[in-house]
């Protein structure tokens, strides 16, 4: 059953995938008014580092996002000071953003935002299991620092969308 109070912090890729691919809002609109929806409420929300790279891609998912201040939360003291437990707990964390790799620089802010909101991380991206500390991910980072992550289809059944379909 879903927690009201619960809140969780979107990364880039929960975009993504979604709009480009299986929840396009060519055929499943409804998707992405539950999510406006949600961000309204408070439960979900983005960084201001998450806009960013929304904004910077081709598709009209920044115009969808336009309008909507209140999904994206602002940098104060309380996520700096996280951001920084979480570079000091574990030297391989510096690899989690690294733009010469094509890693998003977002990545170390959603995780930041999720542990100064207490809010789960939602994210396409798994564990990377590998010796190679400089194959970080997020959900690496965020076991490192005991904040709860999950995927999509996971946070799709902890807030309980429904999906209906027709034709017309």
């Amino acid at each position: 059953m879903h927690n009201n109070q619960q809140k969780y912090c979107l990364d880039f890729n929960f975009f993504i995938e979604a709009w480009n691919k299986y929840y396009s809002r060519d055929f499943c609109k409804s998707y992405w008014d539950v999510i406006d929806n949600l961000a309204k409420k408070g439960i979900v929300f983005i960084t201001q580092e998450v806009k960013k790279e929304i904004d910077r891609g081709d598709d009209n998912l920044k115009e969808w996002l336009k309008d909507k201040s209140y999904i994206v939360k602002p940098i104060d003291q309380k996520v700096q000071l996280c951001l920084r437990d979480l570079y000091s707990t574990d030297k391989s964390h510096q690899y989690l953003a690294n733009n010469t790799k094509n890693r998003s620089i977002a990545d170390p802010w959603v995780i930041a935002h999720a542990m100064a909101e207490n809010a789960i991380v939602v994210t396409k991206e798994y564990l990377a299991n590998s010796p190679n500390t400089q194959k970080i991910r997020i959900p690496d980072v965020c076991q490192n620092m005991n904040v709860k992550w999950i995927n999509d289809f996971d946070f799709i059944k902890e807030v309980n969308i429904k999906f209906y379909c027709e034709t017309e």
